[in-house]
């Protein structure tokens, strides 16, 4: 069974159509990279995906679980949204870190706050946080960013900043995390530490939804492609098919200027 499977999402804003009938899935430790030009709905996928937005129709399932169904929409509370979310981790362009809060209490944040919900929390909060603290020291480590907990995000580098989002967006353990082009706000330098990053989670047949513009990566790392053009999936498949046997004349297009434009 597919840990993710997204069927038919379409969202407009206004009179605009963004998203126009999204189907794919994804199977556990696999990683998915969605490519396209700007405008293109990578980004409103991957906000419907997370709940940042609410899709106009479609359907939406986690591990067979279905978390949205336009076809039967209610009302749902912040909590209920925000239960929904913890399935996925998610890691911004521009890494939404807060910037009253150290990189170590960015990555603890969320922890702490799902915690205060335990009935337990008041009775044990010096286990529960010290083991919050081991957890988020732990992901910073592996982030290589051990010399740099107590930091801000003004005194780190933005390969740095990312690190941090990516640890916060484990934190919780999700099912899939997902990546809004993670690289695009960073020099080359720095987008060598990152994705450096990502492909160490790869390895580790971590699930994740990756919206990118790092071409040579997205055929190097996904095990699943999808190209997307104005709001429809155009062509998706293994990056050998998508990358070097394309029949589709849209992907190909694209693909010729991403190659004159590298």
């Amino acid at each position: 069974m597919a840990i993710l499977e997204v069927n038919n999402i379409c969202k407009s804003f206004g009179s605009t159509e963004v998203l126009k009938g999204i189907n794919f899935s994804l199977e556990r430790g696999q990683v998915l990279a969605i490519i396209g030009s700007s405008g293109s709905g990578k980004t409103t996928l991957l906000r419907c995906l997370n709940f940042l937005e609410t899709p106009d129709a479609g359907q939406i399932a986690v591990n067979g679980e279905i978390l949205f169904d336009a076809a039967h929409t209610h009302a749902q509370s912040d909590a209920e949204i925000r239960q929904k979310r913890l399935h996925f981790g998610m890691v911004f362009q521009s890494f939404n870190l807060f910037p009253q809060y150290t990189a170590l209490e960015n990555v603890m944040l969320a922890s702490i706050l799902l915690a205060k919900q335990r009935p337990d929390y008041k009775k044990n909060k010096r286990a529960i946080h010290e083991e919050i603290q081991n957890n988020a020291m732990q992901l910073l480590e592996q982030m290589s960013l051990t010399g740099r907990m107590n930091h801000y995000p003004h005194q780190l580098s933005g390969g740095q900043q990312q690190r941090v989002a990516i640890a916060r967006a484990l934190a919780l353990h999700p099912d899939i995390l997902c990546f809004d082009e993670p690289t695009s706000a960073l020099d080359p330098e720095l987008t060598g530490e990152v994705l450096k990053v990502i492909r160490e989670l790869a390895d580790k047949h971590t699930t994740m939804v990756i919206v990118t513009h790092e071409m040579t990566f997205a055929r190097d790392v996904a095990d699943h492609v999808v190209f997307m053009d104005g709001g429809v999936v155009v062509e998706q498949g293994p990056p050998e098919q998508v990358f070097g046997n394309t029949q589709n004349e849209r992907t190909q297009a694209f693909l010729s200027r991403y190659s004159q434009n590298s």
